[in-house]
Formats: structure tokens, sequence, C-alpha cells
């Protein structure tokens, strides 16, 4: 996948041959507003696969103080260790809100807080997590590597950072069908052709571990052991 060449008059950025809708906050928050109503049942069902195998890394990682990044309507808060101490930020109020009634309906106590945060910026002092987690927020957010910084930043040293994402193909009719639904990003919310690169560079982080997870692979698992490499970038 070829690197952003430039931006383009009509809103957008040009990678390669076609074309990508810039995303940004407002973007991103109209996109949610909309989906939040019915979020669950339109991904809850494919995107279950990559959130149980995340949720099960955090459970059998070290440390307590867990952040999840794009917490959304909070489908994974209750598949957390109850002895952990969660805290979730999300840019959607409206996603903020249903996870909200999640916490409340299915008392779950491990929940610190629910907190309206932009990801890229986040008000957390560093080193205040020994752990976090993005759920299928890579992709959503405008600056993806911003956010890796951010995470890095507020994740203490040996700690660990986990994404969970559809991450682009390389070649083959996927790749075609991910190139044709770039423009489509501020509509989706998301964008079809992100690449790992575009997270992280590979040659200054620590990747521990890099997992397809069902259906078909369509979705990944990275883990990401936070160290003074992955907090140079944050600085």
């Amino acid at each position: 996948m070829e690197r952003d060449r430039g931006a383009n008059n009509a809103g957008g950025h040009v990678l390669g041959d076609h074309r990508r809708a810039a995303l940004d906050a407002s973007a991103v928050r109209d996109a949610y507003r909309r989906w939040a109503g019915v979020y669950d049942t339109v991904f809850g069902g494919v995107s279950a696969f990559g959130r149980k195998r995340a949720v099960a890394a955090v459970n059998r990682l070290p440390g307590t103080r867990v952040l999840e990044v794009g917490v959304g309507t909070g489908l994974a808060l209750p598949l957390y260790r109850r002895d952990l101490r969660v805290t979730g930020i999300d840019l959607s109020r409206e996603m903020l809100a249903k996870a909200a009634e999640r916490v409340r309906g299915e008392s779950l106590a491990h929940v610190d807080g629910l907190l309206e945060m932009d990801a890229e910026s986040m008000a957390f002092r560093d080193d205040s997590f020994d752990l976090a987690v993005a759920m299928f927020t890579a992709s959503v957010v405008p600056d993806a590597k911003r956010l890796f910084a951010e995470m890095s930043r507020v994740v203490r040293p040996g700690g660990r950072l986990l994404f969970v994402n559809h991450f682009a193909a390389e070649a083959g009719p996927r790749w075609w069908v991910e190139r044709a639904m770039a423009p489509l990003s501020r509509v989706l919310g998301w964008h079809p052709d992100f690449a790992l690169d575009a997270l992280l560079d590979r040659g200054t982080v620590e990747v521990e571990a890099i997992q397809p997870c069902p259906p078909a692979g369509l979705f990944t698992l990275v883990q990401i052991r936070n160290g003074a490499a992955a907090a140079a970038l944050a600085a």
C-alpha cells in the first residue's frame, strides 16, 4: 500500500492512484452519531471474535489498570476480569451513553469511568495505565500514529498496547475492494484501506505477536510491549 502523496482540493488524499476521503474529529463524531443506535446489531457479531481475543489477552497479562480506547457502546466491558480497573474513552457522546447503559444494566463495578475524550490528545498523565487496548479504533482516528504515541505515553514502560483492527490486504480481490471503498471513509467513519504501517513503525517498536482473527482473518490482533522506543514517539 502506498503512502499519502498529498492532499487534494476535495477534502481528501490521493494514495497512489486512488482517492481517500479525509477523516477528522467532526467526521468521526457525525459517523458514530449515525451508527450508535444500530452499532451492536450491525457490527457486534462480525467483530465479536476479535473483541474476545483482545480482552482474553488483556486478562492474561500482568497489571490491573486498563484503558480501552474507543470503548464505543461498551461491548467488551463485560468480558474483562472483575479484578481489573477499566477506564473507557470515546469521542462519540452517543456511543458513550450506550456504554453507560450497559455498565448500569449489568452492574459492571470494575469499570471506573467512561469519558468523552480525543484519543489523539488524552487528558491522562504519563504512565497512568498498565495496559491499553484499542479495538476497531486505529482506522477511525484521523492520525493513527498520534493515537499510538498517546497510548504509549499513558501506558507505563513495560506495559502492553493491544490493537484489534482490519488492516488492508496487500494484494488480491480484497485489496481492490478496499481501494474502491476508500472515498467513502467519511460516511463509514473508518478507512477501509488502512495499513499496519499507518499505525506503527515495526523498526522502532517491540511487536510481541500478530494474530489473525476470525472471520477469515478479516481482523488482526497486534500486541506490543511498551518501551523506550515507543515512549520516544510520544515525546
